[in-house]
């Protein structure tokens, strides 16, 4: 294997990096996380740490701020190398981290916030007047206009955000951590955010930024780390990339041509756009989450989506289960205008969804593999009418040989599973409740390469049989080998939607999702 690419020279007219990493390795049971990664951040500039899901961001991230050791490597900050055992050290070099959830006291005031732990007293007492001058000030010299005596949870998430950014700051002006700190704004509120980030960049302050936004990197940021199924991809000035390129460098150039499998799924493509749609979403949307978008599914088709982690796959998909609640638009199935408010009124309408975190939104660890695989069964038939035990053990050992799940024990605990095994068992568990569209939300992912080979054959084998399938998934090989039609999402927009044929290149859909519209 190539050793992992390492960081170029300090230029000479830089100034040195306030904090730097080199080689830093981090490995948990059975993964390594992060493979000779290296990292550096400069006063006064705005970096973006980028990266798919898996890539090592976040575990980059809590070795830089002593949430988790490292195994190997070195950090440096103001050129001394420093080892963090906890956050409370790494704050008291300079690293300060605000995430994504605010991790404020929301029935405290803003001036209260901003200063907790670091109260002005007077004889033993918190010093009031002083306590809300000082947190006045700080807000003054960010230019910040807002009432420190107010309850924090009466403003919005985004003043929120400035708020813990405010109090980042002033226990830390070094270095600032910005973990997704977009992912909740509207357009406006993050204009508002970013105006606070240039006010500290100017002021001297090294950003990183953590985000799945390609334009706010591109708008933002001075440079960009890239990182790549847990190595150092490479380090580049953001005027130096072009959009697709960026993509390009997240997920990797090389793409599988389409193979005797995608010729199987594509087979009867032109009949079925002739069908009935089985689902119509007619502007479709939640605000926050996914805006407003049309798409149909007809029987035996594959519908898949692509786009960056974070682009609005998983959103729109969970609208059309139940999962989340649109607040716009309309939804049909089989021609009959629906409200899917909860799963259970999917399953009812015969849709069935595998989340991609199966772990916490999928299977029950502790349960066996025959519970969690009549699981949903169970719950279409309400608890009033128990799954005789025969019955279940029956149906069990009919999907472990169908799907191969290994060991063939019923009544192993499903926890015990390989990642491969589990995903079947979450198959098996919605395939038993026969669905007319069953939603894939990443089911390759982090398995290995003989189950993920077994799972698109099933995706296609389902397809030939009449079942649709709306499959999402980051691999874009995938993507293009099972469906016949391909939505593609940014920034929470469905920017396209592309009939699979011979125009439709994976050139096409990266320039797809780096412009925001089909070329």
């Amino acid at each position: 294997m190539a050793a992992p690419p390492t960081l170029e020279t300090n230029p000479a007219d830089r100034p040195p990096p306030v904090l730097e990493a080199h080689g830093i390795r981090k490995e948990f049971p059975g993964v390594l996380a992060l493979d000779g990664v290296g990292l550096r951040l400069y006063p006064g500039e705005v970096h973006a740490l980028m990266g798919e899901n898996g890539a090592g961001k976040s575990t980059l991230i809590k070795v830089l701020t002593g949430v988790h050791p490292a195994d190997g490597g070195t950090i440096l900050v103001d050129g001394e190398a420093r080892a963090f055992g906890d956050p409370l050290q790494a704050q008291n070099a300079g690293i300060s981290t605000v995430y994504q959830e605010v991790n404020l006291c929301s029935n405290l005031s803003v001036a209260e916030n901003i200063l907790i732990g670091r109260e002005p007293r007077r004889f033993g007492m918190i010093h009031w007047s002083a306590l809300r001058r000082r947190a006045g000030e700080l807000l003054a010299e960010l230019e910040l206009d807002l009432d420190v005596t107010g309850p924090l949870d009466s403003h919005s998430l985004a003043v929120q955000q400035l708020v813990a950014i405010v109090r980042a700051v002033d226990v830390s002006a070094k270095v600032l951590v910005l973990d997704e700190p977009t992912s909740s704004l509207d357009r406006e509120e993050v204009a508002q955010l970013f105006t606070l980030v240039r006010r500290l960049r100017d002021r001297g302050v090294a950003i990183l930024f953590v985000t799945h936004f390609l334009d706010q990197v591109f708008e933002i940021c001075d440079r960009v780390t890239v990182l790549r199924n847990g190595r150092l991809e490479g380090e580049y000035p953001i005027g130096e990339l072009a959009h697709v390129s960026l993509v390009q460098r997240m997920i990797g150039g090389e793409l599988a041509t389409l193979d005797e499998l995608s010729e199987a799924a594509h087979e009867e493509a032109e009949e079925r756009t002739a069908e009935e749609p089985f689902i119509e979403a007619r502007q479709l949307g939640r605000t926050g989450f996914i805006e407003p978008y049309d798409l149909d599914i007809r029987p035996g088709e594959v519908i898949g989506l692509a786009g960056l982690l974070g682009s609005g796959r998983t959103e729109a998909a969970r609208l059309l289960f139940g999962a989340d609640a649109a607040d716009a638009g309309e939804l049909r199935v089989q021609g009959e205008t629906v409200s899917l408010r909860t799963p259970r009124a999917a399953i009812a309408r015969k849709i069935a969804f595998c989340s991609e975190n199966r772990k916490s939104e999928g299977l029950v660890g502790e349960l066996t593999v025959r519970e969690n695989i009549v699981l949903a069964m169970q719950a279409a038939r309400g608890w009033t009418r128990p799954i005789s035990r025969t019955r279940q053990e029956e149906l069990t050992r009919r999907w472990i040989s169908a799907l191969d799940i290994r060991p063939a024990d019923p009544e192993a605990q499903v926890r015990h599973l390989s990642g491969g095994n589990q995903q079947k068992v979450l198959l098996a568990r919605w395939l038993l409740t026969d669905p007319r569209l069953l939603i894939l939300d990443e089911p390759t992912r982090g398995i290995d390469i003989g189950a993920k080979a077994e799972i698109q054959k099933l995706v296609a084998r389902l397809s030939a049989e009449g079942t649709a399938v709306l499959f999402i998934s980051a691999e874009l090989d995938e993507v293009l080998r099972l469906s016949h039609r391909i939505g593609v999402l940014r920034d929470h927009r469905m920017v396209a939607t592309l009939t699979n044929d011979d125009t439709v290149t994976p050139e096409r859909i990266l320039a797809t999702i780096a412009t925001g519209e089909d070329s």
